[in-house]
């Protein structure tokens, strides 16, 4: 039966893996905003 330590090791570990993800997709998508918005003002609108 595992410890009360290693399970809550566990939920942190898993807690920053899914900060990290979820930090990573909002960058990703402010970087395609800017993409976008730099695209549109070029002129290539979709």
């Amino acid at each position: 039966m595992p410890s009360v330590t290693s399970r809550r090791n566990w939920l942190r570990r898993l807690g920053w893996l899914v900060l990290i993800w979820a930090a990573s997709v909002f960058a990703l998508a402010i970087v395609a905003m800017v993409f976008r918005l730099l695209l549109s003002m070029a002129g290539m609108t979709a």
